[in-house]
């Protein structure tokens, strides 16, 4: 069963441009992490347990999926 996101606490990805409202929002509960666009927080959001949401960022951080 995945976690209620509903209250918990957002944080903005260091990625993310601060000058604008274009930001990645990351949260995590019970074993899991969330992904949203602060555009639109009451929208969609990628829902991954705690062990794929660390294989994907260690990937996002290896450049795995840069465009070359």
């Amino acid at each position: 069963m995945i976690p209620d996101f509903s209250q918990a606490s957002w944080i903005k990805s260091t990625r993310s441009q601060q000058t604008t409202d274009q930001c990645v929002e990351l949260a995590g509960v019970s074993g899991y992490a969330a992904v949203r666009d602060s555009k639109d927080p009451e929208g969609p959001k990628l829902v991954l347990e705690g062990r794929t949401w660390r294989n994907l960022r260690n990937q996002i951080k290896a450049g795995t999926f840069d465009r070359r």
